[in-house]
């Protein structure tokens, strides 16, 4: 049965246009650095046919996290129990040892699903009601989960602190894990004016299960936005980087959803990713000295 520790190393976001060459070139050596695979669950549930074999195929050749696209842990609305008892029911059936959904909301009762990640107003009562949503998550899945950090645009009105000290009180009220990425620090730093280094000395270690890394679009000079279309530039990976020096080495994976090159060319950035971790552990990791 996978195992939550069976999330390591680096990965890569599966999109479905992917899996033809996935199948095609497993085992092949310019995969030799991916690791496991992350999946929308709202993608996969209820399957059949070509699809639930493909998916019987993922799981049989790599360990898989799912990352949820529309609970809306910050929305108006009730959370959707049923939706979550298909994802447990999902995640049982496939033995898939982690879920996570993004730290903000999509949907409420009058426009149904915005298609888009919005803020959550970072205040004293927000963190309450969110971490309360979370808690019965994790009481319907019967798991832990973790959030992720998102990207957003327009400052969300009414907030009472900084976005990092909202996230620490939500993982702490929630008594949940961190999904932490990168690109999406980097991008809220440009946007609003902080520092990421500053950002990444507050987050708990111990709470992360896993990271994104992502290209984003520049609208402007101060206006950044999260497509994962395009290459990641210097400063996230600096930034990557930085995190596996003051956080340790957690398992990251890339996210590439449009302007999708072919597989070999994305396991450039993945490479990278290990490339990056293997150098990390081995500057961090003390030398046994010679026994006499």
């Amino acid at each position: 049965m996978a195992q939550l520790a069976d999330i390591r190393g680096a990965g890569l976001g599966l999109k479905r246009e992917l899996l033809p060459q996935l199948m095609q070139q497993h085992g092949q050596p310019h995969l030799a650095h991916l690791q496991f695979l992350e999946i929308a669950p709202e993608n996969w549930i209820q399957a059949g046919g070509k699809y639930a074999a493909e998916l019987d195929w993922l799981v049989a050749h790599y360990p898989i996290a799912c990352h949820g696209l529309c609970l809306s842990l910050g929305g108006p609305d009730p959370l959707n129990a049923g939706f979550l008892q298909q994802v447990k029911q999902f995640l049982s059936d496939f033995e898939i040892p982690l879920y996570t959904e993004h730290l903000s909301y999509c949907s409420d009762t009058a426009n149904g699903y915005i298609y888009d990640l919005l803020p959550i107003p970072f205040t004293e009562e927000a963190v309450k009601y969110v971490a309360q949503r979370i808690r019965q998550t994790q009481d319907i899945l019967q798991r832990r989960i973790a959030v992720e950090n998102a990207s957003f645009y327009v400052a969300a009105p009414l907030s009472q602190m900084d976005e990092i000290s909202f996230i620490n009180a939500v993982l702490a009220e929630a008594d949940c894990d961190l999904h932490l990425d990168i690109n999406n620090v980097y991008v809220n730093s440009v946007n609003f004016g902080f520092d990421p280094y500053a950002f990444l000395d507050q987050i708990p270690a111990q709470r992360i299960v896993y990271g994104h890394m992502a290209g984003h679009l520049q609208v402007e000079a101060n206006l950044l936005v999260d497509t994962h279309g395009e290459a990641i530039i210097d400063p996230v990976w600096q930034l990557l980087t930085y995190a596996y020096a003051k956080l340790g080495v957690f398992p990251t994976l890339l996210e590439r959803d449009s302007h999708i090159p072919p597989l070999p060319l994305l396991m450039q950035e993945v490479d990278r990713i290990a490339t990056l971790q293997q150098q990390t552990q081995a500057i961090h990791t003390p030398s046994l000295g010679k026994v006499a």
